[in-house]
């Protein structure tokens, strides 16, 4: 099993130590799952206590690989430049870490999905698999990402798990999610529930939670008011002028369900224009749970995605494309988190 440690430490000094091969040691530290947690753990020990670093490269000439990983974020809104939804933000902290623990770097780029940004990395050898973040037209880039996919092209996204040709997709479960949320405000009284953001599957994550509410009203005997269904991009204006559509339809409506906390967040401040209570009036609740959703008056209940999941997952899955593994599980779970915005009781 290897050699006694001598002189600056080595793979194989850690091999000896923990009595286990020397591609053991390789994949342990680079977080490959195939080796298990307590193995894994015992040669991280290791490493720490010999202050071993990885000679990248060294390991990219054996593997032919960059050691690199590029993330790439495609801008939610044009008319927005520069602004990165906060949910991304907490996701990419995420990846970052998980990059860390496997001794890989990590390429940030904002891009636009007609450029040919996959040229850039992967072709281009700068990093050995793509990581896609963002929200957008799903019909605009899915033809895109089948080229990606017919080119052998790396690459994991985050995104909706039930969309066809997408790929390596990691996502929530986007319908349990929105049952969840509408068993939520049914139980809260609110029976004329209105839902905020597209719900097409140009959108198919906000499409697949406003699925989720209208399966659970249906369960409850109650059939969903399209006059009650108001386009919204994620951002918290689209969320205002989607409450103020609300509004100005005359539909009655006792609950929204925004597909985003920033969409929650410009409908608040619709209704609070409109003179309507939260949640006395009208219930009010988000999706993602990001910081600014527990600063609201009334802090907003919201549904919470995994982020610290997410990027280890996304990161996982780009890794076992890479080395020909099976790919984990794509759908991530999600969870209620109750808030001063629903509470009516």
């Amino acid at each position: 099993m290897g050699r006694p440690p001598t002189g600056k430490p080595t793979s194989f000094d850690i091999a000896y130590l923990a009595g286990v091969s020397q591609p053991t040691v390789s994949r342990a530290l680079r977080g490959d799952r195939s080796v298990s947690e307590a193995t894994r753990q015992k040669i991280v020990k290791i490493a720490e206590d010999l202050r071993y670093t990885v000679d990248k490269n060294a390991s990219s000439l054996r593997s032919q690989r960059s050691n690199t990983i590029a993330l790439l974020f495609f801008e939610d809104d044009p008319s927005d430049e520069g602004t990165i939804n906060p949910f991304f933000l907490a996701m990419l902290g995420s990846i970052t870490r998980a990059c860390a623990t496997r001794g890989l770097d990590l390429l940030i780029s904002f891009q636009r999905m007609e450029d040919n940004w996959h040229m850039r990395y992967q072709d281009a050898h700068r990093a050995d698999g793509l990581i896609l973040l963002g929200y957008g037209d799903y019909s605009l880039y899915a033809m895109r990402l089948a080229q990606l996919i017919e080119q052998g092209t790396h690459f994991a996204r985050w995104g909706s798990v039930r969309s066809e040709s997408s790929g390596a997709t990691i996502g929530s479960d986007n319908l349990g999610a929105g049952q969840l949320a509408g068993e939520h405000l049914l139980v809260q009284g609110c029976r004329r529930i209105a839902f905020l953001g597209h719900a097409t599957e140009s959108y198919p994550e906000f499409a697949h939670r406003y699925e989720g509410l209208c399966t659970a009203m249906r369960a409850a005997g109650l059939e969903p008011d399209p006059a009650l269904q108001h386009d919204a991009y994620t951002t918290e204006d689209d969320g205002y002028r989607a409450a103020q559509a609300l509004l100005a339809g005359g539909a009655a409506f006792d609950a929204v369900f925004a597909a985003s906390d920033l969409i929650a967040i410009g409908a608040m401040r619709a209704l609070a224009e409109a003179r309507l209570r939260v949640p006395g009036d009208v219930a009010v609740m988000g999706f993602d749970n990001i910081s600014a959703a527990s600063l609201t008056s009334p802090p907003l209940t919201t549904i919470q995605q995994d982020v610290k999941g997410a990027g280890d997952r996304l990161v996982e899955t780009l890794l076992a494309q890479i080395d020909g593994r099976p790919l984990p599980d794509a759908r991530l779970p999600t969870r209620l988190i109750t808030r001063g915005s629903t509470a009516r009781a």
